[in-house]
């Protein structure tokens, strides 16, 4: 099965070997298992409350995202339920209009599905020496997104207060800012590697939550659309705003349903990406996670069309005594990033995209 899946997509990342990509499904099946999923913490979530914590202030939050974008709040809502199969590639039936008046206890019900993004690899585009900073748009465009993470403790059922969460993905036309690959965008644009949008660290408060605000991202040849979480425990801020120090406890990756992916790439910058368009359903590193666990992030449409904005809600199990070493493919210095010799960066083959900053509207969208 796992060299039918290899065979079907290709590499999982660009630079990948099948070796590589092999060894990675493998290791992500050991750990599931052999550790506890976020599934064995619902009662206890539950019976302290989280759950009604986490559906206050996902709705106030929505609320403030609505009016910030001059929304009227007497909308319906358009909520993904969850599905039975993440690997169903249509999910019509996810979409229902819920009343301006629904509770919050039905609207923001999911968390306690107990999401876990299992442990994967970093991929050959993690920067080390990013910006904390909640907005990492920096000016590009494309659908905004903001995403609301919490971070649990899988050994004590307890959301992680004060570790710092990374999250990075490509941009609306499928490239990585940061780093120079021939597989990423124009090799030959040297400028990329100083680029940090859709890049940024926050640090979870006291109830394991983080929030971003970003753009939905864009896919790229041999993945569905996807999005890389990392977490820092015991780090140091550092007074250029970067973190340092401490250690690396998860390395995991969020997913979208796939029809929300199919509206957003029905909007502009997303249409003008040349490259293959590859589903949740033939992506070998979603079908390894989706067969144990719902790595896919619940939302909700902030307005009538998609182009108005997405709120994205998602929690996720980390063992906080686990320790990963991770290699990046760039280091981010007060000179702008440095490419890190011993990445392996550089390899695989050449996709159709165009570079990083190409936008087809000459005034980028705040």
């Amino acid at each position: 099965m796992l060299a039918a899946a290899l065979a079907q997509q290709g590499l999982a990342h660009p630079g990948q070997s099948e070796a590589e990509t092999r060894r990675e499904m493998q290791e992500r099946a050991e750990y599931l298992s052999t550790h506890r999923t976020l599934a064995d913490c619902a009662e206890k979530l539950e019976a302290r409350g989280n759950d009604a914590l986490l559906q206050a202030r996902r709705s106030a939050k929505l609320e403030s995202l609505r009016k910030k974008r001059s929304i009227s709040l007497d909308k319906p809502l358009l909520k993904a339920r969850s599905f039975d199969d993440v690997l169903n590639t249509d999910h019509h039936s996810n979409l229902t209009v819920i009343p301006e008046t629904a509770d919050p206890a039905i609207l923001f019900t999911g968390n306690a599905s107990c999401i876990l993004t299992p442990e994967t690899t970093e991929g050959p585009y993690w920067v080390s020496g990013e910006l904390v900073r909640e907005d990492i748009v920096e000016g590009q465009t494309g659908v905004p997104l903001t995403l609301d993470i919490q971070v649990v403790d899988v050994n004590t059922c307890e959301p992680v207060p004060q570790i710092y969460t990374e999250i990075w993905h490509a941009n609306s036309t499928g490239v990585y800012s940061g780093v120079i690959n021939p597989s990423n965008g124009n090799p030959n644009d040297a400028t990329n590697i100083d680029n940090t949008a859709f890049r940024g660290i926050q640090q979870t408060d006291d109830d394991g939550v983080v929030t971003f605000d970003t753009l939905f991202p864009g896919h790229y040849t041999n993945r569905t659309t996807h999005i890389h979480v990392l977490t820092h425990i015991d780090a140091t801020v550092l007074p250029n705003n970067t973190v340092a120090g401490g250690t690396i406890s998860h390395v995991g990756q969020l997913y979208f349903d796939q029809s929300l992916i199919d509206l957003v790439e029905k909007e502009e910058p997303y249409t003008t990406n040349q490259q293959v368009l590859l589903t949740n359903a033939k992506d070998s590193l979603f079908s390894e996670e989706a067969a144990n666990v719902d790595p896919v992030v619940e939302y909700v449409l902030l307005g009538d069309d998609i182009s108005e904005g997405v709120f994205g809600w998602i929690a996720f199990g980390m063992d906080t005594t686990f320790s990963r070493n991770v290699t990046p493919a760039v280091y981010l210095t007060e000179n702008g990033g440095v490419e890190n010799p011993n990445s392996g960066n550089g390899s695989g083959p050449l996709p159709s995209g165009p570079d990083p900053t190409a936008q087809p509207s000459s005034t980028p969208a705040a």
